[in-house]
Parts: structure tokens; sequence; C-alpha cells
């Protein structure tokens, strides 16, 4: 079996780089495992012919693909200019004019998204325009004016981003848009819906009643960009299937210096709380432009792989960049050397807690025997995909083969560090029958070899959901037919 398989799973985002055949064939080639959709930009049809394409690619190349698409959330933005930009100088005085007929900016001030943005501010506030880029100090309200000073020199332009420093912003996190577009998630069977700017729990317990209203399937994603968010985490990632470190307006909110410390406790939480955990945002900004990355940008990606992440995500470098599918190849091949320096945790410190479940107290003995008596792989039979997910969340370095028929759950499961969904359809029966035929399955395969032992889970009665009760440790014998062990 090769040791080099990528245990770390990469997002990318698609994009006019990636609008053709040819082009998403080879960014799916390079190594992506979840496609990213972006509903903050384009429309229906768009989204639905990117699907498409996805699917087409994926197929072509004998690859399942998971596909995820972000929701835009209450993105606050200003305004346009009269002339699409302004120069501004610090010390200047600038009104935002929040009503539905704000006329077009100038340098006195411009126009708001939210409307009820003056309720929430108050004079000494710090308002942050385009990504932190321009800074400006709240003097007072003025009904729906909001008088500031500008703090920062330079160019604003139309419709840039505006936050809050500290947060503290009322507005929801889902849009009317946002439901429109999971509708439109479910419609296109996607795998995952990303929630942008959550709050709290309910946010995300309202969002997955939306996905099963509209008859989706898909896992929901907690984007942590607001700092309502990280005194919410606890709750926000209990009602998750998986959080992401949206590390863009987050800094924003919290402060740059922050976020190192904040992106690490987001990551330990998130695999404490048996939960799937994205590191997102310009990690390789470089190859927008440039065909190699900068070394911060490489220890960036590292040092995420080596706290933990599961997943680490390419935006405009795939999106829109110059080089996409040498980006996807660029952030798999840092995995891999990360991946290499990766000391699992002995002590089990994310199974101290109650084992309430079957299928988690067999994936934590599994662990624990996998760290004991050296094995090449653990394979888990699982309808699904919930046994991976728990056995996944210990981190350790033996690979993890999770056979399953159904698709949906294949894919969900391809964000999930250390494990390798695979088609199977189990044959009725005894459940070690199931197991010689996993077994049989991998060595055909490639990924298992004579002599190799394995730890196999699975439960009385295969395609059972939940239904993970078993635990056996096999030798891979002469033509991948599974045996049973004598001695150690």
């Amino acid at each position: 079996m090769s040791d080099e398989l990528r245990r770390t799973k990469i997002i990318a985002t698609l994009g006019p780089a990636s609008d053709n055949p040819v082009a998403m064939q080879r960014l799916l080639s390079a190594g992506v495992d979840i496609a990213r959709i972006n509903f903050s930009h384009g429309h229906a049809e768009e989204h639905r012919r990117r699907c498409a394409l996805v699917r087409e690619a994926a197929q072509a190349i004998g690859q399942e693909v998971a596909i995820l698409g972000d929701l835009g959330g209450p993105k606050i933005r200003i305004e346009k200019f009269a002339e699409g930009r302004v120069e501004l100088q610090s010390g200047q005085a600038f009104t935002l004019d929040c009503r539905e007929d704000a006329p077009p900016g100038d340098e006195q001030g411009v126009g708001v998204s939210y409307l009820g943005l003056p309720a929430d501010v108050s004079s000494g506030d710090t308002l942050l325009l385009d990504d932190g880029l321009m800074a400006l100090r709240v003097e007072r309200v003025d009904g729906p004016r909001i008088h500031t000073t500008v703090l920062t020199d330079g160019v604003l332009s139309n419709r840039k981003g505006l936050n809050k420093l500290g947060g503290g912003l009322s507005i929801g996190a889902l849009t009317q848009k946002d439901e429109d577009d999971i509708r439109l998630a479910a419609e296109l069977g996607l795998d995952f819906v990303a929630v942008s700017f959550c709050r709290n729990a309910e946010d995300m317990e309202r969002t997955r009643a939306l996905i099963a209203a509209a008859g989706g399937e898909a896992a929901v994603v907690a984007k942590i960009e607001r700092a309502e968010a990280v005194e919410n985490l606890a709750g926000i990632i209990d009602a998750s299937d998986a959080v992401m470190v949206a590390r863009g307006d987050l800094a924003v909110e919290i402060g740059d210096a922050e976020l190192p410390g904040l992106q690490k406790k987001i990551i330990r939480e998130a695999v404490l709380r048996s939960r799937v955990v994205i590191t997102a945002t310009q990690m390789l900004q470089s190859m927008v432009d440039a065909p190699i990355p900068t070394r911060a940008e490489v220890l960036d990606v590292a040092n995420a792989v080596i706290d933990g992440t599961d997943a680490v995500m390419l935006s405009a470098e795939s999106a829109v960049g110059r080089y996409p599918d040498r980006a996807v190849a660029t952030m798999a091949r840092i995995c891999r050397g990360a991946e290499r320096q990766f000391e699992p945790d002995p002590g089990f410190g994310a199974a101290n807690g109650n084992l309430e479940r079957t299928d988690q107290a067999i994936a934590m003995a599994a662990m624990f025997l996998a760290g004991r008596v050296h094995v090449r792989a653990i394979i888990a039979l699982t309808e699904s995909g919930g046994t991976a997910r728990w056995l996944s969340r210990y981190r350790t370095q033996v690979p993890i083969f999770a056979l399953s028929r159904n698709e949906g759950a294949r894919r969900r499961m391809r964000m999930l560090r250390d494990v390798f969904p695979i088609e199977f359809q189990a044959p009725p029966g005894n459940p070690l029958l199931a197991a010689r035929a996993a077994i049989s399955r991998l060595h055909g395969l490639g990924l298992l070899s004579e002599g190799d032992r394995v730890i196999v889970t699975n439960g009385d009665h295969t395609g059972e959901l939940g239904g993970t009760n078993t635990l056996k440790l096999l030798r891979v014998g002469p033509g991948g037919i599974a045996e049973g062990l004598g001695d150690l």
C-alpha cells in the first residue's frame, strides 16, 4: 500500500478558472476532495452548470467528489459611488447613509446595505471596510445617518464589505436569498451547506431544518467569522456537522493578532467534540498570480495540518487564479509533508468523555488497539459513515478505509481526515463474510498486501444505520484471503 496517501482533505472553490471540462478534470485530478460553489457570486443556472461539470469530470476520471454550497449570508456592504471609487484622507468626515433611497456615494459619504446599522453602533465604535483596509470611528448617530471620522488613508470602491470591530451587529445569519439557495442546494443534491456569519446554535438548527424541508441531505457547516460566534463556539460546534475557520471576516472582527490562537482553539474544540473542521482563507493567496507559494504560506498550511484540521480550502487561488490545478497540487504536497510531522495523541484526549453510542465505543477500541498492535489499516464497513467519523476523530497515523454502498455517505466522508471512502456492496449474512469480502476488495485495489494486519469494524446486520458493534483483528493471506490471527 502506498505510504503517500494524503490524509488531509482539499476544498477548491469553483469559478471561471475551471469553467470547461478539460480545466475541471485537471483541477479534480490534482487532488480535490470537495468542490465549493460560492453562492455569493453567480446565479442559479451558473451553479447548476458547475455542479453538472463537477460530476461529469469526476466520472470521467473515476473519482468521487463532494460538493459544498457556501451561502452568501448577511454580508454588510457599502453601496456604489457615483464615480465608482473615492479617495479618503485620515481625519476627514465621512457619513454612512442607511436609507433605501440613499444617493450614490462621494467623498462625503455613501449608502449602506444594512438599514439597521444605526441601532447597532454608538459613539466610539470602530467600523472596518474592505477587509480592514479602511477604518472609520463613529462620532455620532443621527437617525439613519452615521457620522464618522476616517482613520486611515486609502481608496474606497463600490460594494466593499463592512464589519464592526469586536462584533455586536444584530443582523441574522440567513437572508431570503440564503433560503432560496438552500432549496437550490437540495435540488442539486449538494453534500454540504455552509452557513456564513452564523451567530449561535439556533442559526445552524434552522439551516438544518430548511435543508430537510427542501428534501436535501446535506451536512451543515458553520463558518466562524463573527465575534458572536466565538462567544457561542461550543454550542455552534455541537449543532453542526462541521465548522470552518473563516479567517477573513473573523480577523477583521477580532483583530488579526488574536487569530492564530483562536484558529488553534477552534480546531482543538471541533476535534474534541467529534466534529469536522476546515481551515480557510488566503492559504496560498500568492498563487492567484504566482506559480509557487511563499514560504509563509507553506508554513500556514502545514501548521493547520499539524494542529489537526480535517480540510484546507482554496478560494481565489482555484476560482480565478492563473494556476488553479497547480495550487491544488501544491496544497496536496504541503499536506503530505506536514502529515509526516504529525504526532498522534497517545492519551486519547478526544475520548475522555462519556461514550454514548456503541459505534463510538467500537471506534475508540479500534484506535486503542491500533496504537498497540501494528496494523496496516482500519476497515470500517459503514452505511451512513458514522463509524468512520468517530474513527477519524482520534487522529492516528493508521489510514481508515470506509466501505459503503451509500454514494451520498461516501461523498460526505470525503471531508473526514484519515478516511478514504470506497464503494462496496457487502454480501448479506455473516459479518465475517463481509469482513473477508472487504479485505479482498482492498487487496484487489492494491491498498493491502499479503501479510498486512488490519482491524475491521462492522455490525451484525449489514446495511443497518448505526449498527456497528463488532471489531475483528485479521491478517491478509495469499490472494487477499482474510485469515484469523493466532499470536500477535
